[in-house]
Parts: structure tokens; C-alpha cells; sequence
């Protein structure tokens, strides 16, 4: 039998701003709610509408987009606050920061990744701090529709 070489421990972001340090820092970050890096080693994401497997893990972007003329803190708290209640459903997710190279897009137009690489998990607080900053400074739930 081979020894498994144990995994280093996933950096853990405690703070809105470490999330946004490390998004500033770097490039191609995604983020991702489910039950840890380990749990999605060997899987791949599904669509529950179709039934159908997806090519890669749905995830959603971190890195703003080019038109995006506003702060970049703003940005991450509607990115963190667009897919959180997967881990406020259950309490076994969580949402982890990632790497990966993007092989299609999901029937919500998420990014699906394969060759998944963890960066850090966010804290519950750090989640909490986006749904704050999400609130005061957006309007949120108003549509194209809306007057």
C-alpha cells in the first residue's frame, strides 16, 4: 500500500479583507460553496434541472470585470452573497477560493473548472461581512423590470 502524502492546510481567510488582499494579488480566482477541496477532488458539478454532469465544478468569478468601475470590495460582496445560500442550506459547505482552467460554462453561465487547485476557505464571518457590505451599498433584488 503507498503512503498518501497529507495535504497542506487550506489557508484560512478570517476577514472581508484578506479576501480582498488576495483578490487584488492575484489572477483567475474563483470561488466555489460546497463540502471542501477533498470532497471535489474526483468529482464534477451536475446540473439538478437536467440531471445532466457537468464538464468541471461550477464556480463563480472573483476577478472583476473589465467594465466594473466601482470598488473592487464591491464586486467580491455581490460575487460571495450570489451563491451563499448553498452553504447557509447546509452546514457541512462552505466557500473556498480556487484556481482552475475553465472548460465551459454552466446553464447559469458560471465558469465550470477542471484542474481545481484550493487557495484558502472563507470564513463564515467573511460571509457575513459580504452580505453586510452587499446590503448597504447595492440595491439589492432590484431588476431590469423594476421602474
Amino acid at each position: 500500500m503507498e503512503a498518501t502524502t497529507p495535504q497542506p492546510a487550506l489557508p484560512h481567510l478570517t476577514s472581508f479583507a484578506e479576501l480582498v488582499a488576495l483578490v487584488g494579488a492575484r489572477d483567475r480566482l474563483y470561488l466555489r460553496y460546497s463540502h471542501g477541496p477533498e470532497a471535489d477532488a474526483d468529482t464534477v458539478s451536475r446540473d439538478y434541472e437536467s440531471g445532466l454532469e457537468l464538464p468541471g465544478l461550477s464556480s463563480t468569478v472573483l476577478d472583476p470585470e473589465p467594465w466594473w468601475t466601482r470598488p473592487l470590495d464591491d464586486w467580491l460582496a455581490r460575487q460571495v452573497r450570489k451563491y451563499a445560500q448553498l452553504g447557509e442550506a447546509d452546514e457541512d459547505r462552505f466557500a473556498w477560493v480556487l484556481t482552475g482552467r475553465v472548460v465551459a460554462r454552466g446553464p447559469d453561465h458560471e465558469p465550470l473548472l477542471v484542474d481545481a487547485r484550493p487557495v484558502a476557505r472563507l470564513d463564515d464571518a467573511v460571509v457575513r461581512q459580504a452580505r453586510e457590505i452587499y446590503e448597504e451599498r447595492f440595491d439589492v433584488g432590484r431588476g431590469s423590470a423594476d421602474p
